[in-house]
């Protein structure tokens, strides 16, 4: 950031798993003094150590960098760590509820505690994921605490994606930031000023706005996906293929996804869809593509349990390997994943589970008790009547499955992501199916 630096451009960051322990470290790495916090004092206390909450590729090595450097510290005291802060960043991964509904009680409860505290001059800034109006609300709440109080509220909405999060942190396709004025615009641009990306400046309502169409966006993109590959299979159509000329279509672009698979996990994309629900049904609004979308998506991951049925008969009284527990790759988070509650289903209905995955955290869980946990694939394939690989580990392209094979009683895979050369396998005597791929099992 150069010269844009001043001694006194101290940032707190509130919130302290995935999106804050990134947000304090890439601050840091751009020349900033930033105390991160959280109410945990175990997270604050793991990150003084230099461990993360989540795994994320070089985030640990990047902590420890400005740690040492003296730029980057941690604590569980909010008063404290945002009493000198020009910048306070809500940096939370805001909860979801069973039903992907938001859980604002964390954010609203920091709040409260910095209230009393905040500068003059400060700016509040929201990064987390919240309903729109949230930031009013918020703002709201300081000035009728502190009426004489000169400061601000800005919303720029996290955009990051797990085991790419501190190169999109730091080279952002856009960064959308929501503002009430010119000058906190220009105090919001200055903080990112590291970023050579364009800068949208917009309403409060708007940025969070953004946030739920972005993210509602994706998630039709999904289930549209997992809509047509689950018609595909009933007609011997590859989808994958169908996608690679949607993809040469300008209106549509190579980036959509439109992959078949699993349904979205994690809580990020229906957080927001459930969001742009409740909005609906304040302001008496339609919503049918949006309920759609979560119904389609609630759906998908029975498709696993529907061929795996194809393929070996009732699943009751059989082992099954999984291959992947977190609910996507290039993390160990497991919060919503697909793998987890499809484990479930298969524990319901009598089979017995062992899984393997490189990162998986499973402290805190009790459910991890349920199934076996393998330190290799080998191990989760012993004596197994089928493998289900469902997460993308690019490891997982490496595996030698005639070894595996070897060790099966019943050479069954199935491939929610499709990442197997399914062809390979089923010269190599394996009974292979992917999703969406025109499997001939699934056929009418």
């Amino acid at each position: 950031m150069g010269e844009t630096v001043q001694d006194n451009d101290i940032v707190a960051v509130i919130g302290l798993w995935h999106l804050g322990s990134v947000t304090a470290a890439c601050l840091a790495s751009h020349g900033y003094k930033v105390v991160g916090v959280d109410q945990s004092a175990e997270l604050a206390t793991n990150l003084s150590n230099g461990v993360p909450p989540v795994y994320e590729p070089g985030l640990s090595e990047m902590v420890k960098e400005y740690l040492a450097k003296g730029s980057l510290e941690f604590k569980n005291d909010i008063p404290s760590a945002v009493a000198e802060a020009k910048y306070v960043i809500l940096a939370f991964d805001t909860p979801v509820k069973e039903d992907d509904s938001t859980d604002l009680s964390p954010i609203m409860s920091s709040v409260a505690d910095l209230i009393p505290v905040l500068r003059d001059g400060a700016l509040l800034i929201v990064s987390s994921q919240v309903p729109v109006g949230t930031c009013e609300e918020i703002a709201a709440r300081v000035r009728k605490a502190r009426p004489s109080l000169d400061f601000g509220v800005a919303c720029v909405p996290e955009n990051l994606k797990l085991g790419e999060a501190i190169s999109r942190f730091n080279s952002p396709d856009l960064l959308v930031m929501g503002t009430s004025s010119e000058r906190e615009f220009k105090e919001v641009e200055r903080l990112y000023s590291f970023a050579d990306s364009p800068k949208l400046n917009v309403s409060l309502r708007t940025a969070e706005m953004v946030k739920h169409a972005l993210n509602s966006f994706l998630a039709c993109e999904v289930s549209y996906a997992n809509e047509l590959g689950n018609l595909c299979d009933s007609f011997g159509v590859d989808f994958v293929e169908v996608s690679k000329a949607l993809r040469l279509d300008k209106r549509i672009g190579n980036g959509a996804l439109l992959t078949p698979g699993l349904g979205f996990s994690g809580g990020t994309l229906g957080r927001d869809v459930k969001a742009l629900q409740e909005l609906g049904k304040r302001t008496g609004a339609s919503t049918m593509l949006l309920d759609s979308i979560l119904e389609i998506n609630k759906r998908q991951n029975m498709m696993v349990t529907k061929k795996l049925e194809a393929a070996i008969g009732q699943i009751n009284g059989m082992k099954i390997g999984v291959l992947g527990l977190t609910y996507k790759p290039g993390t160990s988070a497991i919060r919503r994943s697909a793998s987890i509650e499809i484990i479930k289903g298969l524990i319901e209905r009598g089979a017995t589970v062992s899984a393997y995955d490189p990162k998986a955290d499973l402290n805190g869980t009790a459910f991890g008790s349920r199934f076996e946990r393998c330190k290799r694939a080998e191990e989760a394939a012993e004596s197994s009547d089928a493998i289900l690989l469902l997460t993308g580990w690019p490891e997982f392209r490496e595996i030698d499955f005639m070894r595996i094979k070897a060790k099966m009683r019943k050479p069954v895979v199935i491939d929610a992501m499709n990442m197997l050369d399914g062809a390979k396998l089923n010269s190599m005597g394996f009974t292979y199916s992917g999703i969406g791929r025109g499997d001939p099992e699934m056929k009418k």
